[in-house]
């Protein structure tokens, strides 16, 4: 990234591994290394979440797929839950953490936990 303009990329499907790898490159371009602790990212995302959640805060219930939401509310949705993603995947770098396959792992973890119910 640190020359690359994001908005120049035609990408489909990214990994998580790519998306970490971009942000790494996007931070150490403008000498952001040094501010992202595992608590400054995790206040960071806590409020992302919170911008989020003031999306949905007075709507009550909404279908899936947002039938009746207008396009640029969806993309204002879709940012706030890339922020959220973003610092999260940054998080999980610096403490060291491979979230794909710690992802992976709890999904298993609780497939175990939580068996199918055969009636």
């Amino acid at each position: 990234m640190g020359g690359i303009d994001m908005a120049e990329e035609s990408v489909k499907e990214i990994s998580l591994k790519d998306l970490s790898r971009k942000l790494a490159e996007f931070a150490k371009a403008r000498d952001w290394e040094k501010y992202h602790s595992p608590r400054n990212l995790l206040l960071a995302m806590v409020g992302e979440v919170g911008e989020l959640s003031e999306i949905f805060q007075w709507r009550g219930e909404v279908d899936g797929g947002l039938p009746n939401w207008d396009e640029s509310e969806k993309e204002h949705l879709g940012e706030e839950l890339s922020d959220v993603l973003l610092y999260l995947l940054q998080l999980a770098d610096i403490c060291g953490i491979d979230i794909g396959d710690a992802a992976a792992k709890k999904i298993v973890k609780n497939a175990i936990k939580y068996p199918i119910k055969k009636l």
